[in-house]
C-alpha cells in the first residue's frame, strides 16, 4: 500500500526532457517526498542529478525498482509505460503516466488536476496524463465550456520540437545552425526539415479518416475528461519549428449568444491560466514568452465574423508543451494524491 503522507517518488525516464522537468518541478514546488530515485535506459544508468542539495544517481530500469516506492512518474515511452507501469502499480506504487499508454483505458482516470480532480481518486494503480495539445486547448476552454456550454470545436495547433523529444529540439537547433551556415541538414527526428517551416504533424495517419493520431488524442481526450461525448472536435495539428512551447487557434460555437466580458472573468479566475489580450497594443500569447512558464497563455478573444456569429468566439493560446503540456501536470496529480 502506498505512503502518500510521506512518498518515496520514483521519475521512470528522468534523462528525457520530461523527466528532467518533471525533477525540476518536483524540487521547485517542494513536493514533500522521502527520497527520489530516478531510472532510465541502461545508456542513461549512472548519470547524476542534483536535486536539493544531493546528488542521486541515475539507475537503469527493471522489474525490480519499484520496491518501497509509492508514487512512479513515468515519461519514457508507451511502450516501457505499458510493461513496467503494471509492474510498479503491483509493487504497490500510484503510477502517474505521461504516455498514450492507458489514457483511453476506462479504469484509468484521464486527470488535468484544474478540471477534473475528482477522477484522481477513481484510479486503479494507474492515472493517465493527457496529450499535451489537450491540455493546453482545455485549460484554455473549459472554464468558457463552464459557464456557456461548447457545441463544436475547430481548433488548429502549431506544436514545438519538444513534443517529439530532447533530440527532437537538438535537431531544431542544428537545423537552424545549418541552414545559416549554408551546410546539408541532418534529419533524424522528423521527417521534414523543422527548421523555418510547418508540416503536418509527424504521427501516424489514418489514411481512410484523414486524421492522425494526434488530431485522434485531442478529440477522444477532450470527450473523456468532460465525460461528454457529445461536443463535436475537428483538429488540425500541425508541427512548427518552435522549440517547446504549442500555440492553438480555436473556433467554438456555443449554446448561447457570446459574452466576452463574462468570458474574460471566467479565464482570469482560473487557475493555471493567464490572460493576455491586449488589442490596443496588437499584443497576445507568444510561444517564446509561454516557453519556462506553468500557465498557459490565452487571448485574441473576439466574436467570429459571419455565420452564427452571436453564438461563435475565437480565441487564441499558448502553453509550454514540457510542463503543463506534460511534467508539470503529473506532479499536480501527484500532488493531489499526497492530499487526500
Amino acid at each position: 500500500m502506498a505512503n502518500l503522507s510521506n512518498p518515496h517518488v520514483a521519475v521512470v525516464g528522468s534523462s528525457g526532457a520530461v523527466g528532467q522537468e518533471m525533477i525540476r518541478c518536483l524540487a521547485e514546488r517542494n513536493f514533500p517526498l522521502s527520497r527520489l530515485t530516478l531510472l532510465s535506459s541502461a545508456r542513461s544508468a549512472g548519470k547524476t542529478e542534483t536535486f536539493r542539495g544531493e546528488t542521486i544517481t541515475t539507475q537503469e530500469l527493471n522489474r525490480d525498482s519499484f520496491k518501497d516506492v509509492d508514487i512512479a512518474l513515468f515519461s519514457a515511452g508507451g511502450g516501457i509505460s505499458k510493461e513496467y507501469g503494471p509492474i510498479a502499480r503491483d509493487a504497490g506504487a500510484v503510477v502517474v503516466d505521461n504516455s498514450s499508454a492507458f489514457r483511453m483505458d476506462p479504469d484509468c482516470p484521464l486527470v488535468i488536476p484544474e478540471i477534473n480532480p475528482e477522477d484522481i481518486q477513481k484510479h486503479n494503480g494507474i492515472i493517465a496524463n493527457p496529450n499535451c495539445s489537450t491540455i493546453i486547448m482545455l485549460m484554455a476552454i473549459t472554464p468558457i465550456h463552464r459557464m456557456n456550454r461548447i457545441k463544436k470545436v475547430i481548433v488548429a495547433t502549431y506544436q514545438a520540437a519538444s513534443g517529439a523529444g530532447a533530440a527532437a529540439m537538438r535537431e531544431l537547433e542544428s537545423q537552424s545552425r545549418q541552414l545559416l551556415a549554408g551546410e546539408p541538414l541532418t534529419m533524424e527526428a522528423f521527417p521534414y526539415q523543422i527548421a523555418f517551416n510547418a508540416f503536418s504533424h509527424n504521427s501516424a495517419m489514418d489514411v481512410d479518416s484523414g486524421y492522425n493520431q494526434e488530431e485522434t488524442k485531442m478529440i477522444k481526450e477532450t470527450h473523456k475528461i468532460w465525460h461528454d461525448e457529445s461536443v463535436a472536435i475537428t483538429p488540425t495539428c500541425i508541427r512548427i519549428g518552435t522549440f517547446r512551447a504549442h500555440a492553438e487557434s480555436i473556433h467554438l460555437e456555443l449554446e448561447h449568444p457570446v459574452d466576452l466580458e463574462a468570458i474574460r472573468t471566467a479565464l482570469s479566475g482560473m487557475p493555471g491560466v493567464s490572460l493576455i489580450d491586449d488589442r490596443s497594443k496588437n499584443y497576445f500569447p507568444m510561444p517564446i514568452e509561454t516557453s519556462g512558464k506553468d500557465d498557459v497563455f490565452v487571448g485574441r478573444l473576439r466574436k467570429a465574423a459571419g455565420g452564427s456569429a452571436e453564438r461563435e468566439l475565437e480565441l487564441f493560446c499558448c502553453g509550454d508543451q514540457l510542463l503543463k503540456g506534460a511534467a508539470l501536470n503529473a506532479v499536480q496529480i501527484a500532488e493531489h494524491l499526497i492530499q487526500k
